[in-house]
């Protein structure tokens, strides 16, 4: 089966999208089919791996280390090159017109939602705008252009679910178990509390609330530090409100090299998911396969990822997030550290690429 994929958005630095697209992209290219992916990037390049074409197509930078193609006719030309036998779109903007493309060759067409409209775009626009309306009437369009549509979580399906998708199917994501795992530090421990928070630093991402739960803590007598990866539009301003309100907080930017987060995440105690229109939640996976338990939003995906013993999950608000955090510490760290492991652990890889190829090769 030739699949090639088609990807928006998809830089070094945008996280969950890029590992889920490239880890799937290697799965399919390992069970024998092959495989392509064709991204926005400069200008036009093409190479080749064993996990198959890698093929940039001109596309607008649009925020530091992300670009958009706004002219898709470059990709339409590449998929009348390729001649695949399924496209599998990770975009509902301007990649979505390789449905249309395919439809009317008979190739098979997936849409693979990786974000839900509504919770994305409340956050920027007015209050009054009714954004449900809006998203309503774009994705019945996407519904009706694709043979299929796929989401990571059932509140990432809702949204199809909502407009009567018949051709729905939840994939949750998958973690890489050889990678993220717990050190061999699993007796309880002195010194501060360790906190991790991993994701974009951008508005409806909340990482504010990662450090105004640290100030909460501290004013509860609880010695604690803060190890913050990851880049975006607040890292100056989350910056300079950790140096004003002397924060213990440590900033690493974004981490290129996977061993570097699996190490910063498995040496922490807790992580804090804020998140709270997250779509699925690989940071949160990533966190429970290094043994390291979390607090979640009680909105969202990632709180479907939790297991008793593996986490909690509450109101995003500094003081119930603080809250979480105490309740997790409660339990001994070797027993947290075990029970978020076996969660992560019934989230394979191997389980996500083969529901999707079912998926892609159809009936």
């Amino acid at each position: 089966m030739r699949i090639v994929q088609l990807a928006n958005l998809y830089s070094p630095v945008s996280g969950g999208l890029r590992t889920a697209v490239d880890t799937l992209g290697a799965g399919y290219a390992a069970a024998g089919h092959q495989r392509a992916l064709v991204v926005p990037g400069r200008s036009h390049t093409c190479t080749e791996s064993e996990k198959g074409l890698l093929i940039t197509v001109p596309g607008a930078s649009v925020a530091p280390g992300y670009r958009l193609v706004l002219d898709p006719r470059p990709v339409l030309r590449v998929l009348a090159r390729l001649k695949p036998d399924v496209v599998e779109v990770s975009d509902k903007a301007s990649l979505t017109v390789a449905a249309r493309w395919a439809r009317r060759r008979g190739v098979r067409a997936v849409l693979f939602s990786h974000e839900r409209l509504d919770a994305i775009l409340a956050p920027h626009l007015p209050g009054r705008l009714p954004v449900g309306p809006v998203t309503d009437r774009w994705n019945r369009r996407l519904a009706a252009m694709f043979d299929e549509v796929v989401t990571t979580s059932a509140f990432a399906a809702a949204e199809f679910a909502r407009v009567g998708t018949p051709h729905l199917h939840r994939v949750p994501l998958g973690v890489d178990l050889a990678a993220f795992r717990p050190g061999d530090d699993l007796a309880e421990r002195s010194g501060p509390l360790r906190l991790v928070h991993l994701g974009r630093l951008s508005r409806e991402k909340r990482p504010d609330l990662a450090l105004t739960t640290v100030r909460e803590l501290r004013r509860r007598g609880v010695p604690v530090h803060l190890d913050v990866m990851g880049s975006g539009p607040l890292q100056t301003a989350l910056r300079s409100m950790a140096v004003r309100e002397a924060l213990p907080v440590r900033f690493h930017g974004h981490v290129h090299r996977r061993a570097d987060v699996a190490r910063l995440l498995a040496a922490a105690d807790i992580a804090l998911a804020t998140c709270p229109v997250e779509s699925f939640g690989l940071a949160v996976l990533e966190a429970l396969a290094c043994g390291v338990p979390v607090v979640t939003a009680d909105r969202g995906a990632a709180r479907e990822l939790l297991a008793p013993g593996a986490g909690v999950a509450v109101p995003p608000t500094p003081q119930r997030f603080a809250d979480g955090t105490e309740e997790l510490l409660l339990r001994p760290r070797p027993r947290r550290r075990s029970a978020a492991r076996t969660r992560a652990e019934q989230y394979p890889w191997a389980t996500t690429t083969t529901r999707m190829l079912k998926i892609l090769q159809g009936p």
